[in-house]
């Protein structure tokens, strides 16, 4: 098959990350900002559509089709959309301990099941959400997994399974939801290991250095997965075990697809930017584009001609984030927001967003909502209730989006 390379835009379009300080990381490094109000208010409330969910909500740059928000559930109870992208999921993450003084960073994962319309908590390990959200591929715990389950989003019945010799510790859908990359492992890529230690500050004010069980790099390579027929091609692409690795603090890396689902690429660890590779497993060195070197990785718009930027609060105080050109990786436009996490259409997004009466960083930051942004700044419409302002407890939800 013809590779074709697309130079710009790449990025992966699906969406289940999350910074540590929303409010200080800029680019790869973390600054801080000093934070005050932003002089913005929100507004476009659901009250002004009689309190209807299901009704359109006008937002900057025109009308934006099927917006369905739930600004008094958080974590959401029901559907949340926007435009061409819904929450498909949403996790949250505790460390579960195991024998020996090993430890999982384990995802509990909430689920759509669009017969009772409502999320649903589920005890897969893994779970990722084929474009339609009619099929989700599922994992069994105790990861690595030695097969993917194909379920059903209306019934909640696994459909098939497709066995795989190496386990797998995270499944990821093409753009076209034709395909799936399964990324192989020899040990649990979430977990932490009595005998991998890693030095870390106890978070005293002296600054102590303790020593904990740490990740393990132990990434083998990775399946491209044909829906229909279950065929899987394996091919070897082992983990580079390195120090900056290890300060990722987990050994998960997962392989994700391009935009256009021509090539796969993972993040790079020894410096800012990303690794290309073929479906069958050979590196593509491509030129790097300024966009490669967003962090979070870089969201698309469905047109190809922007993308979401980092962090760009300032010395002004203001809680906003940058939307970049795709070609030249310039700044096209400044939204409210801590994090832009999806587009909803071509002209507006779904960002996380403390209250800007309230939010301090380090502290009250992580007080935000799911909310829909248009490129001029000027309405922002909230879409979740608020998360509690923890950067660290058990029920802190972090949502996936897939388009449907």
């Amino acid at each position: 098959m013809a590779i074709k390379l697309e130079q710009v835009p790449r990025s992966d379009d699906s969406t289940g990350r999350e910074q540590p300080s929303l409010l200080r990381r800029r680019g790869l490094g973390l600054a801080v900002a000093a934070v005050v109000v932003v002089g913005a208010v929100i507004g476009a409330s659901l009250a002004l559509t009689g309190g209807d969910p299901e009704k359109r909500s006008e937002v900057s740059g025109g009308e934006v089709s099927g917006v369905v928000a739930r600004p008094d559930q958080s974590p959401p109870r029901e559907l949340i959309a926007a435009g061409q992208v819904a929450v498909s999921a949403y996790y949250t993450t505790k460390l579960v301990q195991q024998p020996g003084g090993d430890a999982v960073k384990a995802r509990e994962w909430s689920l759509y099941n669009s017969a009772t319309k409502r999320y649903e908590k589920t005890d897969w390990a893994w779970v990722d959400v084929a474009p339609g959200m009619k099929t989700a591929a599922v994992l069994e715990r105790d990861l690595p997994a030695d097969r993917i389950g194909l379920m059903s989003l209306s019934t909640g019945k696994v459909q098939r399974w497709i066995d795989v010799d190496k386990g797998v510790g995270g499944v990821k859908f093409s753009p076209d939801g034709e395909r799936l990359v399964a990324t192989a492992y020899s040990h649990h890529p979430d977990g932490l290991f009595r005998d991998a230690p890693m030095r870390v500050q106890d978070g005293s004010e002296k600054g102590d250095v303790k020593e904990m069980p740490g990740p393990k790099q132990s990434r083998t390579g990775f399946y491209v997965i044909d829906v229909d027929s279950g065929r899987a091609k394996f091919n070897e692409r082992p983990a580079k075990k390195d120090s900056l690795a290890v300060m990722a603090g987990t050994g998960r890396q997962d392989f994700s697809w391009s935009r256009d689902g021509e090539l796969l690429w993972e993040q790079r660890l020894d410096k800012p930017g990303r690794n290309y590779y073929d479906v069958d497993g050979r590196p593509k060195s491509l030129p790097q584009q300024k966009t490669d070197l967003v962090f979070p990785p870089a969201v698309t718009s469905p047109d190809g001609k922007l993308m979401t930027g980092g962090f760009a609060g300032g010395d002004d105080g203001q809680i906003v984030s940058a939307v970049l050109d795709a070609k030249t990786g310039k700044r096209s436009a400044v939204v409210p927001g801590q994090q832009l996490l999806a587009w909803a259409d071509n002209t507006h997004l779904i960002a996380w967003r403390c209250d800007p009466s309230q939010c301090r960083p380090g502290k009250t930051e992580f007080r935000n909502q799911l909310v829909l942004v248009g490129l001029d700044g000027d309405k922002v419409t909230p879409l979740s209730g608020f998360r509690k302002a923890q950067e660290d407890y058990v029920g802190r939800w972090t949502p996936v989006f897939t388009k449907r």
